[in-house]
């Protein structure tokens, strides 16, 4: 029997943490946990690429550019961050969908993007150095 309260990957198993340095989730604790609060379901761990970040820009969320007075250091490709999954959605269906860890992924992201979809991208947990 498995523990509710334990936040589950895509595959069923314990969340492995996505990133401390950034420090990155809704909850701002390294995992892509997901809750009634959030209303964005940031619960897919990506590993950012240029051509991403270029596409979130455009799209209205610079997530380049630091923001100190939100404690937002900005990312720059290859930092690994608890993306929100209709973004992902959004960048597979324009050609440029950052690689996923699946085993940092939530399992709330099933409701939205198919596993399939996500396998194609997967790439290995990076370490937080």
């Amino acid at each position: 029997m498995t523990d509710p309260k334990i936040s589950r990957n895509v595959f069923g198993e314990p969340l492995v943490p996505c990133s401390f340095k950034p420090l990155t989730g809704f909850f701002r604790d390294g995992c892509c946990k997901t809750g009634a609060e959030d209303v964005g379901t940031h619960v897919v761990c990506v590993v950012m690429t240029a051509a991403f970040l270029t596409f979130s820009k455009q799209r209205g969320n610079d997530l380049g550019t630091p923001r100190p007075e939100l404690h937002f250091p900005g990312l720059k490709p290859g930092d690994q961050w608890c993306l929100c999954a209709l973004r992902w959605q959004e960048a597979l269906e324009a050609g440029v969908a950052p690689p996923v860890v699946l085993e940092s992924t939530h399992q709330a992201v099933l409701q939205i993007i198919s596993l399939d979809d996500l396998r194609r991208y997967a790439c290995a947990v990076q370490d937080d150095d």
